[in-house]
């Protein structure tokens, strides 16, 4: 492995960010006197470096523009190589001193330190001083790691699932079951394991794959705890993600007091800073930039904390203000995917310079952190009064319930009083009737007595009743005569049914008889009855016309003679009343006769009427039996017509099979001459020098791919399915480069990030999904 270089303000083209970046490191004074000779003059040896590549820098550019200046060119070149070797060389030794002596760098040069670090740690020292700036190198649960490691954790399902979209380009993590994405899975298991609260976020992943790249998986997972505890990324990673929301809320705050105009055009167009700030928080760039510019703002972070966010990515807004106030909502997300990743991949010493010319007040970012708190604590005030006055409702709403059930049951209660009050009102005139017959009685006993008194009346009377005598023994003779009528009609009857042919209604036209007979001799005794009563009556009669001459002999006698007139006219009353019942008791008979003949001549009609029924069953089946038959014909006529179909069909689908073997044939061989293009153009890369050239044999590589693309696409691998939304030309390409196996020595920059786009639509902090909102995975979140 070659010795990397240091990402340092010398190399970038850009004299004013390397003035700046490299003034610093003699500024202060304090720091100057505090140093030993030795660094002294190193220091000295390092501003005399920048300013020879600097000029040399300057002369290349002038050079560039003039073809005869070509062997100057190439000699100033040669002087900038040598010269940065020396400095690598000195940068080297400068920060082993740093490594060795960090207490006292870290207490006596620390302005110093900081300049150093924001210009850049050299790669071979990066996991040394990681740790040293997190305090990571003796802590007592790098001692636990071994046993964490054995016990299971419940977000297994989850780790594993995203491994696998963690750095998917890089070497390291390339490949299923790879070394690189086991120890991964093994650190974030662990974390998972120390810290239950938070589990698992997929955006961690990121970072711990980032110090897997520079130290052991022991010491990366240690520098892991310590960041989450000591910089904030773990109130980031918590399953509420409230810190989230107040870095998005300050860092609104910024945009609006610094890039007004910028926030007004994001806010009409609805574009949400959460849709692209989110990942810059929660993955520190780490999925946003490449791999050397987002180590560089790692570096920074490191020392300084969350505050490099803040500035580095309002120096991106910055920078690309005019470009972003011209575009609509989709256009805004798209340049945040492809455009602003890749504008700093040359100079990234540019973005730092950009990012510390932002303005940034800790105070007013502290009142800023307490003016969240005071609202998020209003809003859980709301919430909590909203959710009582929510129980409330509920409560008013199941007391409504309750009382309109009481109404229905009052109302029910009413309509049974309703019913109650009618039938007393019932009753009352019953009882009224009552009273006024009672009353018609006694004025009747009253009229009684008085005839009783008055001879004359009493012999009207006894007038009257013999008149009644005479009418009730009419009433009886014509009844015998009604009888006698009956009994004829019954013997009538008897001769026509014996004369009727059907034999089967014999027994029951006998039962009929018999019925008739039985009520007949109850006729008969009733009329045997109402005689002896008349007979008594009459008896009775004469009893008391014997008496009536002698009604004047005593007082005693006379009040004897009253009751027995008395009881005389009850009995006859009686007698009337007992023969009415007769009468209507015969009625009763003579209608119960009538509903027995009706009920015979109903049950003949039901029996023909059965038969009819069954004759109708047995024409319904063999209909049904016709309709089976005519159905299964017509289910045969469809069975054949749907085999010729199929036939039809399979004919089709052969057709269509051999169509597609010869398009993939076609494909194939497209493929194949690409590989053999690219291998042509290979071969001349290795032995070209000009950067010109080179960028016009990949634009060549690419119009042919895109060529050979537009051919019928085949199914991408979904492992490896990249998550943005490109456009038809280039997800043509790209579909097109994935078919066939890859060319060797080609390799993908670490740029293709699969990572969700930053325009992704997030409704706030709680709800953010991929580097806008990354799934959780916490204790109380079910493994995938």
């Amino acid at each position: 492995m070659s010795l990397p270089t240091m990402a340092s303000p010398t190399l970038s083209p850009d004299s004013s960010s390397q003035e700046a970046l490299s003034a610093p490191t003699c500024s202060p004074t304090s720091d100057s006197e505090n140093l030993s000779p030795d660094e002294l003059e190193l220091l000295a040896k390092l501003e005399e470096q920048n300013r020879l590549l600097e000029a040399d820098s300057k002369s290349m550019r002038s050079m560039n523009g003039s073809r005869r200046n070509s062997g100057s060119s190439l000699v100033s070149s040669s002087s900038a190589s040598s010269n940065l070797s020396h400095l690598e060389e000195d940068t080297w030794i400068l920060w082993g001193r740093i490594a060795n002596e960090w207490e006292e760098w870290r207490r006596r040069k620390e302005k110093l330190l900081k300049e150093l670090i924001r210009k850049g740690i050299p790669h071979h020292f990066r996991a040394i001083v990681w740790q040293l700036l997190c305090s990571a190198t003796d802590m007592p649960v790098k001692n636990q790691y071994s046993e964490l490691l054995k016990m299971s954790s419940p977000c297994e399902k989850l780790i594993r699932r995203d491994i696998a979209r963690t750095y998917p380009e890089h070497e390291f993590f390339k490949g299923q079951d790879s070394l690189g994405q086991e120890v991964l899975f093994n650190v974030m298991k662990a974390y998972s394991l120390v810290d239950r609260e938070v589990g698992y976020c997929q955006g961690s992943a990121f970072i711990v794959g980032l110090l897997l790249m520079q130290m052991p998986e022991e010491e990366a997972f240690c520098v892991f705890v310590r960041l989450m505890q000591e910089y904030r990324l773990r109130e980031l990673f918590k399953p509420s993600m409230a810190e989230l929301g107040l870095c998005i809320y300050q860092f609104e705050y910024m945009l609006q007091e610094q890039l007004p105009d910028l926030n007004t055009h994001f806010r009409s167009q609805s574009f949400h800073t959460s849709m692209y700030a989110s990942s810059w928080f929660l993955t520190l760039f780490l999925t946003t930039f490449p791999l050397p510019v987002a180590t560089r703002v790692f570096d920074i972070f490191m020392y300084e904390g969350l505050e490099i966010v803040f500035r580095v990515g309002l120096a991106l807004l910055q920078v690309n203000q005019t470009e972003l106030m011209q575009l609509d909502m989709e256009g805004m997300s798209q340049y945040f995917q492809r455009v602003i990743p890749h504008q700093f991949d040359s100079c990234p010493d540019k973005l730092i310079l950009k990012a510390y010319q932002v303005k940034y007040n800790p105070k007013k970012m502290k009142r800023l952190e307490k003016e969240y708190a005071a609202m998020k604590s209003k809003e859980m005030e709301e919430q909590i009064e909203i959710k009582r006055l929510r129980t409330e409702n509920r409560l008013l709403k199941q007391r409504i319930e309750t009382l309109e059930k009481g109404q229905v049951t009052r109302a029910q209660e009413a309509e049974e009083n309703y019913v109650i009050k009618r039938e007393l009102a019932v009753v009352r005139q019953q009882c009224s009737s009552a009273a006024e017959d009672l009353q018609k009685a006694q004025s009747t006993i009253r009229q009684l007595q008085e005839q009783q008194d008055n001879p004359r009346l009493t012999e009207d009377f006894v007038a009257h009743l013999e008149t009644e005598l005479e009418q009730s023994r009419l009433r009886e003779t014509e009844t015998l005569g009604a009888l006698r009528e009956m009994q004829d009609k019954v013997l009538d009857m008897e001769k026509r049914n014996s004369s009727l042919p059907d034999e089967n209604n014999v027994a029951r036209l006998q039962e009929e008889l018999k019925a008739l007979k039985v009520r007949e001799g109850e006729a008969v005794a009733s009329a045997r009855e109402l005689k002896l009563q008349l007979q008594e009556l009459s008896d009775t009669w004469q009893a008391h016309l014997s008496r009536g001459g002698r009604w004047k002999e005593s007082p005693r006698k006379l009040v004897l003679g009253e009751l027995q007139d008395e009881l005389m006219s009850v009995r006859l009353r009686e007698a009337q009343a007992l023969a009415e019942g007769r009468e209507l008791r015969q009625r009763v008979v003579e209608l119960e006769t009538q509903d027995h003949i009706h009920r015979n001549l109903l049950n003949r009609v039901e029996a023909e009427r059965a038969a009819l029924q069954e004759k109708l069953q047995y024409l319904a089946a063999q209909n049904k039996g016709l309709q089976t038959q005519l159905s299964e014909s017509r289910r045969k006529q469809a069975e054949a017509e749907c085999k010729s179909k199929e036939e039809v069909m399979a004919v089709r689908l052969r057709e269509a099979d051999s169509m597609a073997a010869v398009a993939e044939m076609r494909q194939r061989i497209a493929e194949l001459e690409i590989q053999r293009e690219e291998g042509r153009i290979q071969g001349q890369l290795n032995h070209s020098d000009s950067s010109q050239y080179i960028r016009e044999l990949k634009d060549q590589i690419e119009e042919l791919k895109a060529e050979v693309s537009a051919g019928p696409p085949r199914p991408a691998r979904e492992g490896l399915r990249a998550r943005r939304v490109l456009p038809e030309g280039e997800r043509a390409g790209r579909s097109g480069r994935r078919r066939g196996p890859r060319p060797r020595g080609r390799r993908r920059t670490p740029s293709a990030r699969r990572f969700p786009a930053p325009g992704a639509a997030v409704e706030g902090p709680a709800a953010l999904r991929g580097p806008a909102g990354l799934r959780r995975a916490g204790p109380g979140a079910a493994p995938g």
